[in-house]
């Protein structure tokens, strides 16, 4: 299935690939994806593909070079699946924004960064929808 959200001058395209997520699960999803909209806005159309199994050398996420961000879902809660999709996004924030180089994939700037900001952006995001708690350990 695929969505589309249109912000002020970008636009998400939300894929599901054999995701294995529920359909009552998708505004659960978009509205975490409005929630880092808000938080870290993106200036380029974006991609966010949800996917069942690995694609190439991904662990949990993955983003490339034209703005895909993929995220496994495969026997992961949504807090797991949110929290990966939340370090692409700021990676792509990173080099969409603030125009950075890659760096390395272990330590480093961006990727100590993406660690951080990810989990600030959870607990962000939990402390602004506390009733959300049930969904996000689904």
């Amino acid at each position: 299935m695929t969505l589309y959200y249109i912000y002020i001058n970008m636009k998400v395209t939300v894929i599901h690939r054999n995701s294995g997520v529920g359909k009552e699960e998708y505004k659960f999803y978009d509205n975490f994806i409005k929630f880092l909209q808000k938080e870290y806005p993106l200036k380029n159309d974006i991609s966010v593909v949800f996917v069942g199994n690995r694609v190439g050398e991904m662990t949990t996420g993955s983003r490339t070079h034209d703005g895909e961000l993929r995220v496994l879902t495969k026997g992961r809660i949504n807090r797991d699946i949110l929290r990966t999709l939340a370090h692409e996004w700021t990676h792509e924030y990173q080099m969409g924004v603030l125009n950075r180089k890659r760096g390395p994939d272990i330590g480093g700037q961006n990727e100590d960064e993406a660690n951080a900001i990810s989990g600030q952006v959870m607990k962000k995001f939990e402390k602004k929808y506390p009733k959300i708690e049930k969904n996000m350990y689904d």
